[in-house]
């Protein structure tokens, strides 16, 4: 089992651990004495296991789908990943847009000369950011004429030829390859090795070093921790759109605390530190340079670093100034800059504010080509919008109403000035919708129909999209269409169709404003008859439980079929419902939350007579882990059982960006921080509570888990631990997924299902 140690806690996080173990022991001594005298407890049956070999094995019945999809700007191709349907490894693919056909690009065997894909420690960390478990071919880049394509594997570099497969590796004596990128006219290929910037012009061959003076704790070009995790900026360097030079990134992490994880299952090995910013303490110090493309000195660029610490997202189009967004440390406030790159000088070209915090839309600013024009969203008028600025800043005009609900920028067809978006009324649904940019307008017109969640790929001037969908009857679908809506054809799908549809009610219950639930009843549902019910919980920012996509509830189904009702709610502090009711979690992440579950369960359990509200576990994971802890905790009366999952035990060991947008800092509010850490009401526990958490988890690190055994133990508090050992945040192990939810049914089905109705 890998453990997590932190220098100022290495006494504490033992002690607990071997506290751990110690249970783990006395509960084996146990089981095996109960053996002895006849006496042992048999473990529940969990039906149909077979389902889930085969939603490990599948990945959740998502392998063999479409994936990384990105039409070409002359819209001429779309190009796309995808695995066999029981694969990690993807290979890209190429369709066609005028035949409809498509052809295999490229495969990592065959780069590879058979060799498997090995990923060093900082791209192993740089796909856990971005949720990424694919092998093979992972990431692709093509260049923007699309004559080529750019493969990143095993720390080196191909350039594959579309037209004829032929691939070229852009060999190098400096380290692996992070981050390749083309230039934007195809001639150079540029990346980061061992903490700098190279550049590499691909007919010559020729590899140059912009940047020098990397150390352990100062890297050039790479995006810092919280900007991947919390800021979805993965790219610490951006090209001009002439080719010509490079903004990077100077990233000092000196200051920045050193958390590590060690593996004492092989102590012969050090263990791995990582700089983690928790709340309260140092961030790492970033600044933007400019450099030529044939190196030389760095013109460093000039804004208040001081009072805008945070670099969140950076902006090089044609015709357009290089732009960049910046943020204070309480989120309150950021400001959109442009640069003059000669000087390093910027000019405020808007800002955002808002007394609780400015969340961050990562797929603007968009310039239009003209350069005169760009596209911006806001929330300043109570809810998410799309709008269109004009060079200076001003505004021309909002595109999209409020009550459209926008979600986040698609992309533009620059030829014929239509915007995409991603919006709709119902939070549970996602649309994708164009609006024209021209001097006339007109209102939104929406593309997608069938309730279900939608997202499209554009070509940015050929007048070709792809819409990917996944509705509430099922259907999931790749589709090509023309600008004019024709429909070109449909990419392969060859993932494996689950064995069942799941028994899916969305519903709204409460007061207005009503929220928004789901249930998920078992195959074999018997009107009359009262059923236990396991709250499967997200219930924090950024993230909704309720979704108009009956494939998302393949695993609840599996687990209602037990015996159990499965729901899930979205209360305040969820996206998609304005800006009121997201923001309602403001200094205390859970007290809001946490009563609008049970009072929403109060209500379903009204509405439908056979919600047994007597017999409700509830499981999550990350903050749902932090949730369900919670919820056993301080509401028992609610919840008899649960399963936490990876869960943030006390907020001040988790990171900046993310903490302090919700909880500010520390010094600040420390009643907040304390009412929202598990820890102060860890001696109330009264419920079985189970908990999970992957030792080598670099997000939500294992110490979390440790620290909340400790207490409970300190308090006399009888608890179960799992820990998933070498695992990370992400559990896309196959093995591993079909015990754990094996688990996890057996658990309610003790806890829960054991228990007469009341």
């Amino acid at each position: 089992m890998q453990l997590f140690w932190a220098r100022s806690g290495f006494a504490r996080c033992a002690a607990a651990t071997l506290v751990a173990l110690a249970l783990a022991r006395v509960a084996v001594a146990d089981e095996a004495a109960d053996g002895a005298r006849g006496t042992a407890r048999a473990r529940p049956v969990v039906k149909n296991p077979e389902f889930l070999e085969a939603y490990a094995a599948t990945y959740r019945f998502t392998h063999g789908r479409p994936a990384a999809i990105e039409v070409s700007r002359r819209g001429d191709a779309v190009f796309f990943l995808r695995s066999g349907p029981r694969s990690f490894v993807r290979d890209l693919f190429e369709f066609d847009t005028a035949t409809g056909k498509e052809r295999l690009l490229a495969t990592a065997a065959k780069l590879l000369g058979g060799g498997e894909d090995k990923l060093t420690a900082e791209e192993q960390a740089r796909r856990e950011r971005m949720r990424l478990a694919a092998r093979g071919i992972a990431t692709y880049e093509v260049s923007q004429d699309g004559s080529r394509v750019l493969l990143p594997l095993s720390g080196r570099l191909f350039v594959v030829e579309r037209a004829t497969g032929a691939a070229t590796e852009m060999s190098s004596k400096a380290g692996a390859a992070i981050d390749p990128r083309f230039s934007p006219d195809g001639k150079f290929v540029a990346c980061v090795r061992d903490g700098d910037v190279y550049v590499t012009e691909i007919y010559a061959g020729v590899e140059r070093r912009l940047t020098e003076g990397a150390t352990e704790t100062l890297t050039h070009g790479l995006a810092e921790f919280v900007a991947q995790e919390e800021m979805d900026r993965m790219h610490g360097y951006w090209w001009s759109p002439d080719s010509r030079v490079l903004a990077y990134q100077e990233t000092d992490t000196s200051a920045v605390e050193t958390l590590y994880i060690a593996d004492p299952a092989h102590p012969e090995r050090p263990a791995q530190s990582w700089r983690y910013p928790r709340p309260g303490k140092n961030n790492a110090q970033v600044r933007l340079g400019v450099v030529s493309v044939s190196g030389g000195p760095t013109r460093w660029i000039d804004w208040d670093r001081e009072a805008f610490p945070y670099l969140a997202g950076v902006t090089w189009e044609p015709g357009a100034p290089l732009t960049v967004l910046v943020q204070n440390r309480e989120q309150t406030l950021e400001l959109l800059l442009t640069v003059d790159a000669e000087s390093g000088r910027t000019t405020e070209l808007l800002r955002e504010t808002d007394p609780a915090w400015v969340n961050l839309d990562e797929s603007v600013p968009k310039w239009l080509a003209t350069g005169e024009e760009f596209l911006w969203s806001t929330e300043r008028r109570g809810g998410w919008q799309l709008e269109l600025r004009a060079r200076d800043g001003a505004l021309v005009r909002e595109l999209t109403p409020v009550d459209l609900n926008y979600r986040r920028l698609l992309g533009i067809d620059q030829q014929a000035r239509l915007a995409y978006a991603a919006a709709g009324e119902n939070p549970t649904e996602m649309h994708v919708y164009r609006v024209l940019l021209g001097d006339k307008g007109g209102p939104p017109e929406r593309l997608t129909r069938e309730p279900g969640l939608y997202t499209a790929a554009i070509s940015e001037e050929g007048g070709a999209y792809v819409v990917s969908g996944n509705t509430l009857a099922g259907a999931i679908s790749q589709m090509a269409y023309r600008r004019d809506g024709t429909p070109i054809g449909e990419l392969k799908n060859v993932a494996e169709k689950p064995p069942f549809q799941p028994n899916v009610q969305l519903a709204e219950v409460g007061d207005a404003p009503r929220m928004h639930a789901v249930l998920v009843r078992p195959a074999d549902f018997q009107k009359g008859r009262k059923y236990p019910v396991v709250v499967s919980v997200y219930g924090g920012p950024h993230s909704q439980m309720v979704l108009a996509s009956r494939s998302r509830y393949l695993l609840d189904a599996w687990l209602a079929d037990q015996g159990f009702i499965v729901v899930s709610l979205d209360g305040r502090g969820t996206p998609a419902r304005g800006r009121a009711w997201e923001r309602a979690i403001k200094g205390n992440l859970i007290d809001v939350p946490l009563a609008d579950q049970a009072e929403g369960l109060a209500a379903l359990a009204a509405k439908y007579p056979e919600v047994d509200s007597g017999r409700v576990g509830i499981f999550g994971w990350s903050f749902g882990g932090y949730f369900t802890a919670m919820a056993v905790t301080r509401r028992p009366d609610v919840f008899r059982a649960g399963v936490a999952g990876a869960p943030v035990t006390d907020w001040l060991d988790y990171d900046t960006h993310y903490t302090e947008r919700y909880l500010g800092l520390p010094r600040r509010n420390e009643k907040g921080y304390e009412a929202s850490s598990v820890l102060t009401y860890a001696a109330d526990l009264r419920r079985p509570l189970l908990i999970v958490h992957g030792t080598a988890d670099d997000n939500v690190y294992f110490l979390h888990s440790v620290r909340l055994a400790d207490a409970l133990f300190r308090a006399g508090r009888e608890f179960d631990f799992l820990p998933l050992s070498g695992l990370t945040h992400m559990v896309p192990d196959p093995v591993v997924t079909r015990q754990l939810y094996t688990r996890i049914a057996e658990y309610f089905l003790e806890h829960l299902a054991a228990v007469a109705p009341d």
